[in-house]
C-alpha cells in the first residue's frame, strides 16, 4: 500500500485576516490556508492538516511573534472548547470583522448597492449573556495533550460538558463555563458529581447506551430557571432519586422536567417533555411585556441584548397606528407582540405548532388583542389569497433560520409587495442571498448589525429594504 506523504510545517506564516466559520486567514504559495485560534498580525508555524483543491486547512504549533489584537484568553478551556473561538482577540478588534463579515457578504454574494451600515451595537456584556446552555454526559470523555503524556495516571473518563468540534463522540469535561450565569455550573457539576457517586450510567456516544444523556439549562432575566435532564432510558426509581435530590438541592429551579430519548441523536423537539416539579415554564419579561418560555421554545439566547435588536426592528419598521404588519418565522411572537402596541395589527406565521401555542399564550397574557398566528410551512402559507383575508401588509419582518428564506417564500413576499420589508438574520451569507432576490423590487435603505454572541464569529444584522 502507497504511504500518504505527511502535510508539512509551514513556518513563520503571517496571519492576514478572517475568514469563514471565524478561523484565521494565512497564504502560502498563492493558497489560502485557514487556521483556527490565530489572529490578524500574528507570525506563527503552522502544520497543514488538510489539503483541498482550492485550500488548505492548519492548526498552530508555535507563535512566534503575537499580533498586536491579541489578548490573553479568559477560559481555561479555551482551544480545546469550540464556543468561544475569539477569546484572544480584543472585543474591539471582534467587533470590526463582524462588520467586515457583514460587509463583505452583501459585496461578494448579494452583490448589492448598499449605504455604509450603522455602527454596530456592542453587545452589553460579554460574559455570562447566554440564557440557554446544553451539556452532554459521556463516559468517553475528551483527554487533553497533557493527560496523555507518559507516566500520567487516568481515573476518571466521565464528564459533562461540550461536544469537541468534528467529534460527535468526544465530549470535553467542563469546569467553569463563562457562558451562563448561576446557578448553571452549580448545576452540572453537582448532577456530574451525584452521577459519579451515585455510580449511575453515563452515555456513550459510540454504542449508542447509558442512561445519564443530556442537560439543559434555561435562565430568564426575570430570575427564573428550567433545567431538563434527559435520559436514554427510563429507570423511574433511579430517576427520580436524582430529580428530588436535585429539586432539594436547587431550591431556586422554577422549572424541574425530564425527557427520555431513545433516538440515536439529541434532539427533544419531538418528544415528551415530563414536568416533575414547578411550572412548565419560565417567563421573560421586556417592557412590561411577559413572554411563556417552555422547554422548546425559541427565544433569542441572549436577552438584554434581545431587547435592543428588537428597538433597532422597531425602529426600522417605523410601525403606524392604521398599519398591517407581518412576522414571518415569529417563533412564540415575542417581536409580534413587541409591535402590537404601535401598529393596526400583527400577522405572525411559524412552522412550529408548539411554537405558535406560546405565542397565542404570550398575546393573552399580554392581553394583546390585535394579534393573529398561523401555524404551518410559510412558503404554503404566504399567498395572495391569505393577505386578502388578514389584510395586506404594510411591512413584513422575517427573521428566518440560518439557511436563510426558502426561494418561495422570496417569491410571495414579491407578489404580496409591501412598502417595506425588515430582514432580520443571525447569516448575512443567506441574507445577502435573498436580498439579491428582492433587489428587483427593492432597495437597502438602513443596515445594522447587533452583537448577540460575543467571542465567536456570529452577528445579527438588520436590514431595511423599501420599495423602489
Amino acid at each position: 500500500m502507497k504511504k500518504k506523504r505527511p502535510l508539512p510545517l509551514l513556518r513563520d506564516v503571517s496571519i492576514t485576516g478572517i475568514g469563514a466559520e471565524g478561523k484565521a486567514l494565512a497564504k502560502h504559495d498563492g493558497m489560502v490556508i485557514f487556521v483556527p485560534y490565530v489572529a490578524p498580525g500574528d507570525i506563527a508555524d503552522i502544520r497543514i492538516i488538510k489539503k483541498r483543491r482550492n485550500y488548505m486547512e492548519g492548526r498552530l504549533v508555535e507563535l512566534k511573534s503575537p499580533s498586536a489584537q491579541r489578548i490573553e484568553p479568559f477560559c481555561e478551556h479555551f482551544g480545546i472548547c469550540g464556543g468561544c473561538k475569539w477569546q484572544h482577540l480584543a472585543y474591539e478588534n471582534q467587533l470590526e470583522f463582524k462588520q467586515q463579515q457583514v460587509i463583505d457578504h452583501f459585496t461578494r454574494i448579494g452583490k448589492l448597492d448598499f449605504p455604509s451600515p450603522e455602527p454596530l451595537l456592542p453587545s452589553h456584556r460579554t460574559d455570562y449573556y447566554r440564557n440557554k446552555l446544553e451539556f452532554t454526559f459521556t463516559n468517553r470523555r475528551w483527554l487533553t495533550e497533557e493527560e496523555i503524556a507518559p507516566g500520567n495516571d487516568i481515573s476518571e473518563y466521565r464528564a459533562a460538558g461540550f461536544h469537541i468540534p468534528g467529534r460527535f463522540d468526544k465530549v470535553l469535561d467542563i469546569n467553569n463555563c463563562y457562558l451562563q450565569e448561576e446557578p448553571s455550573n452549580s448545576i452540572r457539576l453537582a448532577v456530574k458529581n451525584y452521577a459519579i457517586r451515585n455510580d449511575l450510567e453515563f452515555f456513550d456516544l459510540l454504542k449508542q447506551k447509558g442512561f445519564l444523556r443530556t442537560l439543559i439549562i434555561r435562565t430568564s432575566s426575570t430570575g427564573e430557571v428550567m433545567v431538563i435532564l434527559v435520559f436514554f432510558r427510563e429507570e423511574k426509581q433511579v430517576r427520580e432519586a436524582l430529580l428530588d435530590w436535585l429539586a432539594g438541592k436547587f431550591p431556586g429551579i422554577t422549572s424541574l422536567m425530564y425527557v427520555i430519548n431513545p433516538k440515536g441523536n439529541d434532539t427533544i423537539t419531538d418528544l415528551e417533555v415530563n414536568l416533575f416539579s414547578g411550572r412548565d415554564h419560565i417567563i421573560e419579561e421586556m417592557e412590561g411585556l411577559r413572554f411563556k418560555v417552555g422547554p422548546k421554545s425559541f427565544y433569542q439566547t441572549n436577552s438584554r441584548q434581545a431587547y435592543e435588536l428588537y428597538k433597532i426592528i422597531r425602529e426600522f419598521a417605523l410601525p403606524q397606528k392604521h398599519e398591517v404588519i407581518y412576522d414571518l418565522y415569529t417563533g412564540t411572537g415575542t417581536i409580534a407582540s413587541f409591535l402590537a402596541r404601535h401598529c393596526s395589527r400583527v400577522v405572525g406565521l411559524e412552522y412550529v405548532p408548539e411554537a405558535i401555542e406560546d405565542a397565542h399564550t404570550n398575546a393573552d397574557t399580554n392581553k394583546l388583542g390585535n394579534l393573529r398566528f398561523y401555524a404551518g410551512d410559510i412558503k404554503d402559507l404566504l399567498t395572495n389569497d391569505f393577505a386578502g383575508q388578514n389584510g395586506a401588509p404594510h411591512t413584513i419582518i422575517t427573521d428566518p433560520p440560518r439557511t436563510g428564506m426558502h426561494p418561495v417564500v422570496v417569491e410571495r413576499i414579491m407578489e404580496i409587495s409591501p412598502g417595506k420589508i425588515v430582514y432580520v438574520s443571525c447569516n448575512s451569507a443567506t441574507q445577502a442571498r435573498d436580498i439579491q432576490l428582492l433587489d428587483a423590487g427593492y432597495r437597502i435603505e438602513r443596515m445594522r448589525a447587533v452583537d448577540l454572541f460575543p467571542h465567536t464569529q456570529h452577528i445579527e444584522n438588520v436590514v431595511l429594504l423599501v420599495k423602489r
